[in-house]
């Protein structure tokens, strides 16, 4: 059975990708083995059972793959979190700085209702570059936060202290490249 200690070795690294200097975490594996992915999204889910979770937001493009079925867990909807010029009506957007790069995301501005309480799901948080920048988005259109949940830390590049007045679960972290 697949305990939380050994989901790393679902989760391939692909060196200098997509830029040179970085150890990229695939977790495309995990989503290809039918256990590891229903243990990825029950325990990503599981802090959040009591909670009444109005939506889920996926972050383009991974994040969709998991907020989906967290939000059938959850009886809740989901919004989705896009980069610039993906959406098909009128958004809100944010710029922010990635761990090798910069990115604007975007959100239709009518995915979130005032008062909405939200969960912000990914496959992993780095630098929070990308997760801030959710954040923004989500509050800006009146949505309470009420957890951030994601399948890899990587607590060296700063992201988790940079969200940390968050509710963060997170599964696996990884200490360096």
């Amino acid at each position: 059975m697949l305990e939380m200690e050994n989901l790393k070795s679902y989760i391939r690294e692909v060196q200098d990708w997509p830029v040179k200097g970085v150890n990229f975490k695939d977790i495309t594996t995990i989503l290809q083995d039918r256990e590891a992915f229903r243990y990825v999204i029950d325990e990503m889910t599981k802090p959040f059972l009591n909670e009444k979770i109005d939506k889920v937001v996926g972050i383009d493009a991974r994040g969709f793959l998991l907020a989906t079925p967290i939000a059938y867990k959850l009886n809740s909807g989901v919004s989705l979190v896009r980069k610039e010029g993906k959406l098909p009506s009128k958004t809100i957007k944010e710029n922010y700085q990635k761990e090798y790069g910069f990115d604007i995301l975007t959100m239709h501005e009518d995915t979130i209702k005032k008062g909405e309480r939200v969960l912000i799901v990914d496959d992993l948080l780095a630098t929070g570059g990308t997760m801030e920048a959710t954040t923004k988005l989500v509050e800006r259109l009146g949505g309470e936060i009420l957890g951030i949940s994601f399948i890899v830390d990587l607590p060296f590049l700063g992201g988790s202290k940079k969200l940390s007045n968050y509710n963060l679960n997170w599964l696996v972290s990884y200490d360096s490249e």
